[in-house]
């Protein structure tokens, strides 16, 4: 029984095992540095704080949402951010592409011929322009459709089915195609550009600004006129500057039949030559135009810078020719009438005048 007992010895419990040298601070990936806790001291715990579960607060939060809702968040934040970058984006092109050609482009041509005057090279910027800047505002709202989930489809179809749109959108808006068509149109053929002085419906007055849907026409006294471009490519307009802006302005004057036509034909020659506006090196004359029921109409012609000052001279004119007949005795005739009143024969009433004489009485019959 003694043979059976061993000797007992405390270096046999406690140091049987050889304990691991430490590794050196340098050595130690804090990645792989993991912690046994007692598993009921991590029952306790939150799960984002212990384990490799362990996440920030904000993800914690978005994986609750996106389990308990269905909601991506990060998936949304995401889409909006693009949509948000895609309408900047959309509008600083477009903003480019209006100061491209309202400023640089005229920079750059610096006074070089194109082969076209000013007017209709401005009116051929403005509506390129704004074609292109029309697209850019189109492809922008595309690329913003595809930008969510539910509509991506539909941007891919506008794309695809684009001629099919096209007819449709066209069936439903003919009256804003047509403007758009006709100031096209307006532009190729330019019956008038942007600066040219024109009548329209018996108002005068300049073409301020041609854009895809309408012109915009500033009369004489300030009033801004805006025409559809399909009634403008259709209605009958005079333009006094597509060419040549000098013209050709009258004045009438009515004399009597008994006034000397020579006296009043050298005055008014005389005021049209002393006048600062009306071009002395072209054709100034009088005609007799016609004979009328109270006197004769002379009519003087001559000519003037452009249609803006044409008003003006006119009534200038005409003052002065009215101040020289009356000084000169020349009479402007009006309208009168000599009315003859005939009684029976025998009548007691005056025949000249349809008074009853005096000293009778109708009453009385002898």
């Amino acid at each position: 029984m003694d043979e059976d007992l061993t000797p007992f010895r405390e270096e046999d419990i406690f140091y049987q095992y050889t304990m691991p040298s430490p590794p050196a601070p340098e050595e130690v990936d804090p990645a792989n540095v993991t912690f046994d806790f007692p598993e009921e001291a991590v029952r306790d715990l939150p799960s984002h704080l212990v384990g490799y579960e362990a996440q920030p607060i904000m993800e914690s939060i978005i994986d609750h949402v996106a389990i308990t809702f269905g909601i991506d968040i990060i998936s949304i934040g995401s889409t909006v951010l693009k949509m948000i970058l895609i309408v900047i984006a959309t509008y600083i092109v477009a903003r480019m592409v209006t100061r491209a050609f309202k400023f640089k482009i005229p920079e750059m041509l610096g006074g070089k011929k194109t082969g076209v005057d000013s007017e209709t090279e401005l009116t051929f910027r403005l509506l390129i322009s704004r074609l292109l800047v029309a697209t850019v505002y189109l492809i922008g709202f595309i690329i913003f459709l595809s930008q969510i989930p539910g509509l991506s489809n539909v941007a891919v179809t506008l794309l695809a089915g684009a001629g099919v749109a096209a007819i449709a959108i066209g069936f439903a808006a003919q009256d804003s195609l047509s403007n758009v068509i006709s100031g096209i149109f307006l532009a190729l053929f330019h019956p008038f550009r942007v600066g040219d002085k024109i009548d329209f419906k018996g108002d005068y007055g300049y073409i301020e600004d041609l854009t895809l849907r309408h012109t915009t026409i500033q009369t004489w006294d300030g009033r801004r006129i805006f025409v559809p471009n399909s009634i403008m490519s259709n209605q009958e307009i005079v333009n006094w500057t597509i060419i040549d802006p000098i013209i050709v302005w009258t004045v009438d004057v009515r004399i009597s039949f008994d006034a000397d036509i020579d006296k009043a034909r050298e005055i008014m020659l005389e005021a049209a030559m002393r006048h600062p506006l009306v071009l002395k090196d072209r054709e100034i004359a009088v005609r007799m135009t016609d004979l009328m029921e109270f006197g004769v109409n002379l009519r003087l012609l001559f000519e003037i810078p452009n249609r803006g000052v044409a008003f003006a001279t006119h009534c200038e004119i005409r003052e002065a020719i009215k101040k020289r007949f009356d000084k000169e005795g020349i009479e402007i005739p009006y309208p009168y009438r000599n009315l003859i009143f005939h009684g029976p024969v025998g009548s007691d009433i005056c025949p000249s005048c349809g008074v009853q004489k005096e000293g009778e009485n109708p009453g009385n019959v002898s």
